[in-house]
């Protein structure tokens, strides 16, 4: 009958599941009851048993003739790695996102799950905290990971509108924190002292990769849809941040902040734009409604969250973002403006290589 083919466990696939957040998705599902089959979609097999292997580039336009069995498709390919280069970053998370939005609609897969980032809420001082699910999306767009969610984003609305049929569900964790995740936020806590800007106090709310999993299985699952935020209870204030890292506040205007972050990008110093840099000094905090009204809790409280980010960057320094040699972390800890934007020495030298 219909009605009970509708009752039946889904069956799910799962882009980027050798490595990374698909990997640790992968594992969670491969046995669980709740899914009829799980099916793994990657470059290259991974070490996850129990699950059915298709291995393709995610970006082949033939995704749609291995996937004409799937119900839900977990999104879980990208690249979001500081070292990129910015364009051929940006243009595989693009063409990977548009080739499964469009794969499912012709396979005819019921729903598809993106996850991009609270960060499309945008960072600022006057941030409402914390931001409704529903608040306007006002981050800037640009060269950085913040431009391509944005971009992703903009690809799923259109893809509604294409495709009535399929449901397309887009998670937006709040900063990440776990084994292997390395970005603008976490690398801030590898500085000796952290950047703030004067007259300003960012609050700081985590998402674990478990919890990001345990909520990507709800998506999946149907428990919830349409837009979601996911994140640990509340926040912390800065003043708790650092009396759990013992690391002390620097606190600098922010045109001279801004300014020289983007002098620093522009040279390739750093990794990141300066708007980035929003993110680390200005609040993001969001609201959890859908999948607290679905029954979700955090495993990870932020506090919790934060200790084990601490934990991963033992023996890593950064200034800005750029990761520093055992000799430059050195000189850099010496000084409290150098060792907060590093911008003085830097530039210096980045200069003479342009005149030499």
């Amino acid at each position: 009958m219909p009605t009970s083919k509708r009752l039946r466990p889904p069956v799910v696939a799962v882009t980027g599941a050798a490595s990374g957040i698909g990997r640790a998705f992968l594992a969670k599902v491969a046995s669980s009851a709740d899914f009829r089959r799980v099916v793994a979609i990657d470059e290259q097999r991974g070490d996850v048993p129990d699950v059915t292997w298709r291995v393709l580039d995610v970006r082949d336009p033939l995704l749609a003739n291995r996937i004409s069995d799937i119900d839900v498709l977990v999104h879980l390919s990208a690249d979001y790695a500081l070292g990129s280069d910015a364009g051929e970053r940006r243009a595989y998370n693009l063409r990977a996102a548009q080739t499964v939005l469009t794969a499912s609609a012709a396979a005819r897969v019921r729903r598809v799950v993106l996850v991009t980032s609270a960060m499309v809420y945008g960072a600022a001082p006057d941030n409402e905290v914390p931001l409704p699910e529903d608040s306007a999306v006002a981050a800037e767009p640009d060269t950085g990971m913040v431009g391509d969610h944005l971009e992703i984003e903009a690809l799923a609305r259109r893809s509604l509108r294409s495709h009535p049929g399929l449901e397309v569900t887009v998670l937006r964790p709040a900063a990440l924190v776990g084994p292997g995740v390395d970005s603008v936020v976490t690398r801030h806590f590898e500085a000796p002292r952290l950047l703030t800007v004067k007259g300003c106090s960012p609050r700081w709310q985590f998402c674990h990769i478990d919890d990001l999993v345990s909520a990507l299985e709800l998506a999946a699952l149907g428990a919830v849809s349409g837009v979601v935020a996911v994140g640990g209870e509340g926040w912390l204030e800065q003043d708790q941040v650092e009396e759990i890292s013992g690391l002390r506040r620097f606190e600098l205007p922010a045109g001279l902040t801004f300014g020289t972050a983007q002098r620093l990008h522009r040279l390739g110093i750093t990794p990141a734009p300066a708007t980035d840099l929003h993110y680390v000094v200005y609040p993001w905090v969001v609201d959890c409604a859908a999948l607290r009204e679905a029954g979700w809790k955090p495993q990870w409280t932020n506090e919790a969250a934060f200790a084990q980010l601490l934990e991963l960057r033992e023996g890593r320094h950064a200034v800005v973002g750029r990761r520093l040699s055992g000799k430059e972390a050195t000189l850099t800890a010496a000084g409290a403006t150098v060792a907060v934007l590093g911008t003085a020495a830097i530039v210096r030298v980045a200069r003479k290589k342009r005149r030499t």
